[in-house]
């Protein structure tokens, strides 16, 4: 199944429905194990439902919330893939946190969710102070009538299959043990912004994007393939959710030391290679990022010249890994 679930921001927004399968996690990245936990719910032959939390917990709670692997509409979508039909994002404040167990489990997954099946992963919390645990989870079932499943950690050879050690595989650019957890490669959005044009006097025009919620690969250049919304973003027009497979190009992440002497935030920029002619001006379109391969870590030259035979080159390598990977008839790359 690949259709767009329904998303809720409150759990008594859902639809009433009788018997779903509510998984809990945050589902960040929605990465191969939490693919194995999707495909296990569809085993109870019931509308599978997942409820996670916007904005992470601990950001409420007084903690760090870690850097997001997807944004939540990237969620949604990708949850869509593997037959969720509702999505619950339940707004995590105060009074949210505030509810003791027995309430969360009364109120929200039985009144509000209809739940008969609960699924959780192995360390799961819930309730005022986080006072709930799984064993209280199993004793509420039982006397609620309704089942808990506890999911363990899914693996591989390299070890646990997590958020956590996608976050580490990025900040190392390990793009290919990223890839190995999430089963896609790693991707960012953000709307492109205007930055200094100093590309395109060089020869190389790029795309800056700007408002990226994800987190970032290692600073450093890599080859990409890039998709955008098929409407202009810009603004006053209506903004479009639906993105697909634009080019195919060569990205720098980081602090373009040559140009800017090494300071200030990370940038992204991403020269897009044989733009169609109706999408070269793509100031205030959305576009996501698709992070293919590492070509080098990021450095400074000693003039534009040196910088853009080297950029020359990046491209060149760039092309050569995307000319294999056959541009989709319609949707996006992955």
């Amino acid at each position: 199944m690949d259709r767009s679930p329904r998303l809720v921001h409150d759990a008594r927004n859902a639809p009433p429905a009788e018997g779903r399968v509510v998984v809990i996690g945050n589902f960040d990245g929605v990465h191969r194990g939490h693919q194995t936990v999707l495909a296990r719910a569809h085993t109870h032959q019931r509308e599978v439902s997942v409820l996670t939390f916007e904005p992470h917990p601990a950001a409420v709670l007084g903690a760090s919330a870690p850097a997001r692997l997807t944004r939540l509409s990237r969620k949604v979508e990708l949850l869509g893939r593997y037959g969720v039909e509702l999505v619950v994002a339940q707004s995590f404040d105060a009074r949210f946190a505030a509810l003791a167990p027995e309430q969360f489990v009364d109120d929200v997954l039985l009144s509000a969710l209809g739940a008969k099946v609960v699924t959780v992963g192995y360390d799961f919390r819930f309730g005022a102070r986080r006072a709930g645990d799984i064993e209280m989870l199993r004793a509420l079932g039982r006397a609620r009538g309704f089942e808990v499943e506890v999911q363990e950690i899914v693996r591989d050879e390299r070890g646990p299959l997590s958020s956590t050690r996608v976050r580490a595989a990025l900040a190392a650019g390990d793009l290919e043990d990223a890839r190995a957890v999430l089963g896609r490669p790693h991707a960012i959005e953000g709307v492109v912004v205007a930055g200094d044009k100093r590309g395109r006097t060089i020869g190389f025009p790029t795309a800056n994007v700007g408002d990226a919620e994800e987190a970032l690969p290692a600073h450093g250049v890599y080859a990409v393939v890039c998709d955008a919304a098929p409407g202009n973003t810009r603004a006053g027009a209506s903004a479009s959710t639906e993105l697909s497979a634009l080019a195919s190009g060569v990205a720098n992440v980081g602090l373009r030391p040559t140009v800017s002497g090494g300071g200030g935030h990370p940038s992204i920029e991403v020269h897009l290679f044989d733009l169609p002619e109706d999408r070269r001006d793509l100031y205030g379109d959305a576009i996501r990022v698709h992070f293919l391969a590492r070509l080098r870590e990021e450095r400074r030259f000693p003039g534009l010249d040196a910088l853009r035979a080297q950029i020359a080159e990046d491209a060149a390598s760039a092309r050569r890994i995307t000319e294999g990977i056959a541009k989709p008839a319609s949707g996006c790359w992955y």
